[in-house]
């Protein structure tokens, strides 16, 4: 089976932002995704295109078209959002992002009335039905199908880093459940979720692709979800390690760090440098960390082994790509990283409400819908 790689120009770049729709009283979700993607469907289409229907009514997923830079990024998912807050304001509705829902049962959602979803929960059962966790994710072009392959083994050794970041689902089920990041777990349960293979040849991929095909383990491309995947038909390379994040400041920060890695990784292949490698078995571990630990985490940084704090090497990682973030003119967007270490993940914002609340998750859900709409660290 041939997997035709369609070019794109080099670290454009784009992304995807899952949000949840939420009563503004009880902060419960609500399962009204159809109502609001029927009102802003433009006249004459059947889908608006930039925001769209997921597996949950308790959802809707806004995403950008390509954009040469991260502020572009910003301005057009701000636009989606303003167009999604028209119709979900009179409903009473909010609009949060975290990788999950703190309190809200997933039994009691409503799935989207769509063949794919109805076959993804058909087969997957109790874990597919428990999948009430949201996520953001960025594509950052790539102008050789032959680079695919080893960005995405170089991203892997900065997955922790985007994990611990962005993570935010430390609740399910209105219980802590010691985790930074619960959804990076629960995730991985799905068929042919998780980390990705490290595949060497482009060759590997495509017989790769043809078995799970062969034996029925899928039918499309995409529903290969792995945590840091290659888009053939979008030519970029997609990175979806991350838990929702609550603030469109976060989303840029993040799609900053990971247009800056891509691009970096693509010129060093230009000059025909190697690019850093870690055994699956130490990608497997950093994952485990960052979910269990998040920003506390100490992560395996080579195949020898050595370690370190995930912080403390962001920060290095940070000064090293600023060249790389004046280029691409998202500076700024990228030293929004430092705003997150300043207040905290998402998940320690979390818990820290709730224990000045008295360990009210109630207030955490209100919490998420202020920052959604005010940013991080403002007065509320």
């Amino acid at each position: 089976m041939r997997i035709e790689f369609h070019p794109s120009c080099r670290s454009t770049v784009g992304a995807e932002w899952e949000l949840a729709l939420a009563d503004r009283r009880s902060g419960e979700l609500r399962s009204v995704a159809q109502r609001i993607l029927d009102a802003v469907r433009p006249d004459g289409l059947d889908e608006h295109p930039k925001i769209k229907q997921e597996l949950l009514l308790n959802t809707v997923e806004v995403i950008t078209g390509v954009c040469r830079t991260v502020g572009e990024v910003t301005a057009d998912l701000a636009g989606s959002l303003e167009l999604v807050r028209s119709v979900t304001d009179p409903l009473g509705v909010e609009l949060f992002c975290a990788g999950t829902h703190p309190f809200s049962s997933w039994y009691q959602q409503k799935v989207t009335d769509k063949a794919r979803y109805a076959k993804l929960i058909e087969r997957t059962q109790w874990w597919g039905r428990q999948m009430l966790i949201y996520g953001v994710h960025v594509h950052v072009g790539l102008d050789h199908r032959d680079k695919a392959l080893p960005v995405l083994d170089a991203l892997l050794n900065y997955a922790p880093h985007l994990q611990a970041l962005s993570a935010s689902s430390p609740y399910w089920g209105a219980e802590d459940t010691g985790y930074a990041s619960n959804r990076a777990l629960m995730f991985q349960q799905l068929p042919t979720a998780g980390l990705p293979f490290q595949f060497r040849e482009w060759a590997e991929l495509e017989s790769y692709v043809e078995d799970m095909f062969r034996t029925g383990v899928i039918d499309h491309f995409s529903e290969i979800r792995w945590d840091i995947r290659p888009a053939p038909q979008f030519g970029t390379i997609e990175m979806r390690v991350c838990d929702g994040l609550p603030t469109l400041e976060e989303v840029a920060a993040i799609t900053a760090l990971t247009q800056c890695l891509v691009d970096d990784f693509s010129e060093r292949l230009d000059r025909g440098e190697p690019l850093p490698s870690l055994p699956p078995w130490h990608v497997q571990e950093n994952k485990w960390r960052a979910a269990r630990y998040g920003l506390d985490a100490i992560i395996i940084l080579n195949a020898a082994g050595d370690e370190r704090l995930v912080t403390d090497d962001l920060l290095d990682l940070l000064d090293r790509l600023e060249p790389v973030a004046r280029r691409l003119d998202c500076a700024e967007e990228l030293r929004s990283v430092e705003t997150i270490l300043t207040y905290g993940a998402s998940y320690q914002r979390q818990r820290a409400v709730a224990r000045e609340h008295n360990g009210s998750l109630k207030a955490v859900v209100a919490s998420l819908i202020a920052e959604m709409r005010d940013g991080i660290g403002k007065d509320r």
